[in-house]
């Protein structure tokens, strides 16, 4: 008798000392990361789907594109409208695919898929997640590359909800490496980027969904900290990640108060604004990597 599938497919556990992260076959997720059981990341149940974004690879673009319209070699685009009662086209064309493995060890996995043309996308990319854990904490590598005959731009991004250990969301201070803030209308822009006030957000009573960008490296690294009471947590990324979205949902399961802090390398709409596009000839490839690391 079949087993029943969970609604992300196979876990795959990754182990190296007391790092542990637990990866899902479906969109390739993040689900669970902790150090020493001390969770970094917010998990959801095995028979769950991911709670609003909560660990999804967002490629070919994260976030949200306008209408799910825009333009490719002079042509329009169409894209399924993946976030309806909007009327935009969200988080990309891979979180509900099936990945498949194309390596693993006990204390790494790579998966694999393929972005395939489609009404809306019209040069196929094969991509991967690779995630990894050591001593450091984790790291994760994408890999995008053309497999068409034509140049495309893309974006990647990711959506964990940091934690920093046990302390509530309200206890803690987020401080990002960005220093504009682009004004939101609805999820997408409405005015140009501006200055941030301050880099620092003490998160009590934060209702948040906002995108900021030029984050600048420290250390050839782009770092945003979420800490707490007991301890901070460092959210890393390759200098291509210079935008990241802050997300305060009041409602994530069995935690209440959460924040998604996002890395990615472009803004809501790029897709139209063209903004921190990535762009890959046939036959190129792009890696990028970010990670998470207890401090």
């Amino acid at each position: 008798m079949l087993m029943p599938m969970p609604p992300t497919g196979e876990q795959f556990e990754i182990r190296s000392g007391a790092a542990q992260a637990v990866v899902t076959e479906v969109g390739a997720g993040l689900r669970a990361f902790s150090v020493d059981g001390r969770p970094y990341v917010e998990t959801f149940s095995v028979d769950a789907r991911p709670p609003r974004g909560s660990g999804c690879v967002l490629v070919p673009w994260p976030n949200r594109t306008a209408r799910g319209q825009w333009l490719w070699d002079g042509g329009p685009q169409q894209l399924a409208l993946s976030e309806p009662a909007a009327g935009n086209a969200i988080h990309g064309l891979l979180r509900h695919t099936f990945y498949r493995v194309e390596e693993r060890a006990p204390d790494s996995v790579t998966l694999g898929a393929v972005v395939a043309p489609q009404p809306g996308w019209p040069v196929p990319l094969a991509t991967s997640v690779r995630y990894a854990v050591d001593a450091g904490g984790l790291t994760v590598t994408h890999t995008v590359t053309n497999v068409g005959t034509a140049a495309v731009p893309f974006g990647v991004g990711a959506h964990p909800y940091l934690r920093a250990g046990d302390a509530a969301t309200d206890d803690c201070t987020l401080h990002l490496a960005a220093t504009t803030a682009l004004p939101l209308g609805g999820g997408l822009p409405v005015a140009p980027a501006a200055p941030v006030r301050s880099p620092e957000i003490t998160l009590r009573g934060a209702e948040l969904d906002h995108a900021f960008g030029g984050c600048e490296p420290t250390d050839g690294l782009v770092r945003h900290r979420l800490s707490g009471p007991d301890g901070d947590v460092e959210l890393w990324a390759d200098p291509d990640f210079g935008w990241v979205q802050v997300f305060t949902p009041d409602d994530h399961p069995g935690r209440g108060r959460a924040v998604a802090v996002e890395p990615m390398t472009c803004p809501p709409d790029a897709l139209n604004s063209g903004t921190g596009l990535l762009v890959v000839a046939p036959g190129e490839t792009w890696t990028g990597r970010w990670g998470i690391s207890p401090r």
